[in-house]
């Protein structure tokens, strides 16, 4: 399952990652987690503290990586209105949900202030990182309403994070893709002629 050259806390955290995502805090044991792993206990516990030490481990990965991919969207050229779009529309695997939101509903993981953090700290990340894109696009004249940056933000990640509910509830990203195009249809009324006349189009 695991590269011969992946070392055993990797293993360890890969593993948790997953089973996490399969089975819930409560449902990813120790043991499981060695066999998933292919590590004994004992390297287990050289490594790492215990399964709260080790999901922490996990769940701090997860969001990581979802930070590094929503970056790499939202930093990319064009109009404030094109990189929100850009990360609105990029692809997704959207009946798999997301991994980080998906934590929330997780009441183990909402009860303990420490497994949560990373999740809560994430999200306020990207609320803030859109935010500020609204922000830049306010300043550059390219919206025409007095749009409040972190309400459009908030609604930009309340869509994402409620479009994978409707669509796992559905079965279908139809109902992601839908909600996306609500959501843009709004923005794009509040662009200027000029940005318009720019070339930046909505593609779906």
């Amino acid at each position: 399952m695991y590269s011969v050259a992946m070392s055993t806390p990797e293993r360890l955290i890969e593993s948790t990652r997953e089973l996490l995502w399969e089975r819930g805090y409560v449902g990813t044991s120790p043991k499981a987690i060695q066999q998933h792993a292919g590590a004994g206990q004992g390297s287990m516990y050289h490594h790492f503290a215990g399964k709260p030490d080790l999901a922490l481990a996990a769940i701090r990965r997860t969001a990581e990586e979802m930070r590094a991919t929503a970056e790499a969207t939202l930093s990319g050229g064009g109009s404030a209105y094109a990189r929100i779009e850009s990360y609105l529309l990029r692809e997704r695997d959207v009946l798999k949900g997301c991994p980080v939101g998906r934590l929330t509903m997780d009441p183990d993981v909402v009860a303990s202030d420490e497994l949560r953090a990373p999740v809560t700290e994430t999200l306020e990340w990207l609320r803030d990182r859109i935010a500020g894109i609204v922000e830049e696009g306010l300043v550059q004249g390219e919206f025409t309403t007095a749009l409040d940056p972190v309400d459009i933000a908030s609604a930009v990640v309340a869509t994402v994070q409620g479009g994978y509910v409707l669509a796992r509830s559905s079965g279908s990203p139809a109902a992601f893709d839908t909600a996306v195009r609500g959501l843009l249809a709004l923005l794009a009324a509040a662009r200027t002629p000029d940005d318009i006349r720019s070339g930046t189009t909505t593609t779906q």
